[in-house]
């Protein structure tokens, strides 16, 4: 959602804002948040509030981020018309696609828990699973996991299901996930299933000057009951919109059956639509914001690499037939204090290997000319590796800006 906010002042509008050409963290859970609101606004209706879900998470979010907020708004739309946690969790799957990565953990924690197994056994499977995927406590597939396995064991019950999402795991997003079960216990139990003594604690009032950093305008100050009022007006006057018919006291709503949305898939690898199509991307990983300087995203022009797996680096890689003058040059950085080898190979023969240092401050661009005179005439695959583990040196993304190919 910060990036969103930074690329909208730099003239990005929605939904580009949430697409991985320019959202450096398109996989994470920030749509999540927003999913409880869909979910309220479209009560009984998860295909309802699963599309307008998709549409605008696509303001801060994509894919499996996308996914995420698809998943929780279906969650709460489902919380209003089932009583059983294990039915809701399993209902708000089936909106996403099976070959989502979100899916398969979801599928993931449904059968190790039918299965019977514990819920620290099961947030530990998909933490192996999934967090070499996602180096980042804010990623999308594995807190969606941890909503779901607190839902499952948390049998309605506000308290349990928080304390199920609190404690499943280090690495996650604690907060935000408790937050999001929270909210499908409120829809399913309304507000006789909230502890008298946890109400009492929030006075009915949210106060605020800031937020992440951000200074609000105005400052907020102002009756939880009246935000909520508000919000259960714009929902009715949606639902109306959506046909569903109401009187003072009865809303009469039509029963669906889920819907699974087509698929919404992106990888590292589909940067280079947007960067080189000339060269394909191989073992980039992601990486949050818990993980500084071990993502793969683009920032304008400049695509930043770091290995999902640093035994095997980072390769881009392409075929070519040279001609009789051929050049190949480099436009590379490291990160200030940083470093990382690049290594040039022609078929099986290395051409080059050169420690790319970072400066003490600011970003050294450095322009590397790799010896490809003698390839006149071949044809020839180059790879060039990004090796991030030397000895004594802090890991660095690769930072490219450039790849000039005279064939």
């Amino acid at each position: 959602s910060e990036q969103t906010r930074l690329l909208i002042a730099r003239g990005i509008r929605p939904p580009h804002t949430g697409h991985p050409r320019y959202n450096r963290y398109w996989f994470t859970l920030g749509p999540q948040f927003a999913g409880d609101l869909y979910g309220m606004l479209a009560p009984g209706m998860p295909n309802l509030a699963g599309r307008l879900a998709r549409r605008l998470n696509h303001i801060h979010g994509y894919a499996e981020g996308s996914d995420g907020g698809v998943f929780q708004a279906g969650l709460v739309s489902l919380a209003f018309v089932e009583s059983d946690p294990k039915t809701i969790v399993r209902r708000a799957a089936q909106l996403i696609h099976p070959s989502s990565p979100l899916r398969q953990c979801l599928d993931e924690v449904i059968s190790l828990a039918s299965a019977g197994r514990d819920p620290r056994e099961i947030a530990s499977a998909i933490l192996d699973r999934w967090n070499l995927e996602y180096r980042a406590t804010n990623g999308a597939v594995v807190n969606a996991g941890i909503v779901a396995l607190s839902l499952w064991f948390g049998e309605g019950d506000l308290r349990k299901t928080i304390n199920e999402a609190v404690r499943a795991a280090d690495f996650t997003d604690a907060d935000c996930n408790a937050s999001n079960a929270a909210a499908v216990v409120g829809a399913m139990r309304g507000m006789k299933g909230i502890p008298a003594e946890l109400r009492r604690q929030m006075s009915d009032r949210i106060v605020g000057e800031e937020m992440g950093g951000v200074k609000l305008t105005p400052p907020v100050d102002e009756s939880i009951s009246d935000l909520a009022a508000r919000t259960a007006a714009v929902g009715l006057a949606f639902l109306k919109a959506h046909g569903v018919r109401a009187d003072a006291d009865h809303l009469y709503l039509p029963r669906e059956e889920v819907a699974t949305q087509p698929a919404e898939l992106f990888r590292p690898a589909d940067l280079m639509r947007y960067w080189n199509p000339d060269w394909k991307l191989e073992g980039a990983g992601l990486g949050g914001i818990s993980h500084p300087g071990t993502n793969t995203y683009l920032d304008g022009d400049v695509l930043v690499t770091f290995p999902r797996d640093e035994l095997r680096g980072v390769v881009l890689r392409t075929e070519v037939a040279f001609g009789c003058g051929p050049s190949l040059d480099l436009e590379v950085a490291a990160e200030p204090g940083r470093a990382w080898r690049l290594e040039v190979f022609a078929n099986n023969d290395r051409l080059l290997s050169e420690l790319i240092e970072g400066a003490k401050e600011g970003l050294a661009w450095r322009t590397v000319h790799v010896p490809v005179q003698h390839l006149a005439g071949q044809r020839v695959q180059l790879r060039l590796y990004q090796r991030t583990l030397i000895g004594g040196r802090l890991p660095s993304p690769a930072l490219w800006r450039a790849i000039r190919l005279e064939r």
